[in-house]
């Protein structure tokens, strides 16, 4: 029997229609298996809604204890969480972190590790929020909160949880990113300059946790119609309003449409994102793919992940980094 690796994923002729298998994980192929999560402990971060509150659901459905963290606790996104946890007999456990604040982060993992009894198995970086506007208009106030939060927030987060995953020799660690951590859509923002990084970190994370046992996964979305939206124009309308004219006036435009995004349009399934989580935790330690475009649609960074994967292997693969550069991509 072919053991399934990353490198087979990614190598050869059949490398984008593997990696497409792998990223798209069909329904049908997910619902035909019996993925059982049993005993794994999971925090995500995020959860009031989106992503995260949907794969705390569908995790803890699938048997992991999951603790559901949010900022502003009491909220009542949290209650009704533990409203559905407890009508369904579901191990969702919600805590409070704000992913932008040291001691948050690190109390909210100390806490959760308590509860378990010990190290939390996997982490789901998901919190995040996009601002739009070309990035001259985009002030520092802006830049400072999307970076705290897309970035240092995943970064705290990687830290707190790490030392107790080396602990125990295996873990697992999921980067939200986006198709735009690989391309570039104009008038974004500094959204893809954080996805950017936030894909460099996971993937230098990848090589240097290879001695530990401890696998990372890049997930990159497509558009999905998510509260995000709700959030990024928000966040949008504020910098407009607080914009200078001198900025402003350079891009009429694009600052027209600044707090009018409308994410409603799209039809994909936000469930894609939990079930193709719940679908790589069912794959043994070492043979995840480094990253899982996810979207029914155009996935533009299929062929950018199959050359950098190429190139690190090309670059380094020989040198004294090959052997955790080759653990990861082969």
């Amino acid at each position: 029997m072919t053991r399934v690796t990353r490198r087979t994923l990614l190598a050869g002729a059949s490398a984008t229609g593997a990696l497409a298998a792998t990223a798209g994980l069909a329904q049908s192929d997910i619902l035909a298996q019996e993925i059982d999560l049993t005993g794994k402990s999971i925090l995500i971060t995020g959860c009031s809604s989106g992503f995260g509150r949907l794969s705390a659901i569908h995790l803890a459905a699938l048997g992991a204890r999951v603790f559901a963290t949010m900022r502003n606790l009491p909220r009542a996104e949290a209650a009704e969480l533990e409203q559905h946890a407890s009508e369904h007999g579901h191990d969702i456990i919600v805590l409070e972190i704000d992913v932008t604040d040291d001691a948050s982060v690190a109390e909210g993992v100390a806490r959760a590790e308590q509860i378990n009894g010990g190290p939390i198995d996997v982490l789901i970086n998901n919190a995040g929020i996009g601002i739009t506007s070309p990035v001259e208009v985009q002030d520092m106030e802006a830049t400072r909160l999307i970076f705290e939060t897309n970035v240092f927030g995943c970064h705290r987060m990687a830290r707190a949880v790490l030392p107790g995953m080396r602990a125990q020799k295996s873990g697992m660690i999921f980067q939200i990113s986006s198709q735009l951590g690989r391309v570039i859509v104009p008038y974004s923002g500094h959204y893809s300059a954080t996805k950017f990084a936030l894909e460099a970190m996971g993937e230098q994370l990848a090589y240097e946790l290879v001695p530990h046992g401890i696998d990372v996964t890049i997930i990159e979305p497509g558009g999905y119609p998510t509260k995000v939206w709700v959030n990024r124009n928000r966040y949008t309308e504020e910098l407009r309003k607080r914009a200078s004219a001198i900025h402003l006036a350079g891009y009429p435009e694009a600052v027209a449409r600044m707090g009018a995004e409308d994410g409603s349009g799209r039809s994909a399934d936000p469930m894609d994102i939990p079930r193709a989580i719940a679908r790589l935790l069912s794959m043994p330690p070492g043979t995840r793919p480094l990253r899982v475009p996810v979207h029914p649609g155009n996935k533009p960074q299929i062929p950018i992940n199959e050359a950098t994967a190429r190139v690190q292997v090309d670059w380094l693969g020989e040198t004294g980094y090959g052997p955790l550069i080759k653990a990861v991509h082969s």
